[in-house]
């Protein structure tokens, strides 16, 4: 029996990954039991994945704790739709997880710009909104040292406003959450879906109005040469 943690069913080598086993690689090496995510990498629902040996998976299914531990008819739905993409060959397209992880970073970089560009110029200034190139974790238990280059929008002219617009952002509906880096708030746009690119610009259109601004003066875009402007 191997756990492959999150699994993932297809090789990410063609883009810049590590290698890590796929489901399919250990089946086929003859593992009597491989268990994985169904969420994660895979990009369905939350569940946990069992394949292996028709016998010994049949031997899982008399157990009288799979009663108990079976996923229910709506996440076993939810879960065959995901399967499906894979089988079509569209998972890459498909599966939002999958999508962002093998975007170009140029598609990336234009997404961020998009987001700049639906801010009225004035709040550009007032916020010190740029996009800067960055570096996006994969995640915690998937690909855990896996860093991916990206692009976010940077906002606040110093640690306090940064802060402010953090706590802002997090009780807006829908929450938007970034992370402060060298007293600016980062916005990950790997993380962003085209469709929400609106959304988040209204967001942070709309986050000054929940916080108190200071009468400190305001760094204006560009000064920093880590920074690009939206232009």
């Amino acid at each position: 029996m191997e756990d492959l943690g999150s699994g993932s069913l297809v090789d990410l080598r063609p883009w810049g990954f590590p290698y890590e086993p796929t489901v399919p690689e250990v089946v086929a090496a003859g593992v009597d039991l491989v268990t994985f995510s169904g969420d994660k990498l895979l990009g369905g629902p939350q569940a946990g994945v069992v394949v292996g040996r028709r016998e010994r998976v049949g031997r899982l299914k008399k157990n009288p704790l799979n009663r108990a531990v079976r996923i229910d008819k709506l996440t076993l739905a939810a879960l065959e739709a995901t399967l499906y993409l894979y089988d079509a060959g569209r998972a890459l397209e498909a599966v939002p997880t999958l999508r962002l992880l093998v975007e170009p970073l140029a598609a990336v970089r234009r997404r961020a710009r998009r987001v700049l560009r639906l801010l009225p110029a004035e709040l550009r200034r007032r916020l010190a909104a740029t996009v800067v190139e960055d570096r996006a974790q994969v995640g915690g238990g998937a690909l855990p040292t896996v860093a991916l280059p990206t692009a976010a929008v940077a906002l606040g002219a110093s640690a306090a406003e940064a802060r402010a617009l953090d706590e802002a952002l997090r009780r807006a509906e829908p929450p938007v959450i970034g992370r402060i880096v060298d007293d600016r708030l980062l916005l990950d746009c790997r993380t962003v879906l085209p469709t929400q690119v609106r959304t988040l610009a209204a967001a942070i259109a709309a986050a000054p109005s929940r916080i108190p601004w200071r009468s400190a003066p305001t760094r204006a875009a560009g000064t920093n040469p880590k920074y690009e402007s939206a232009e």
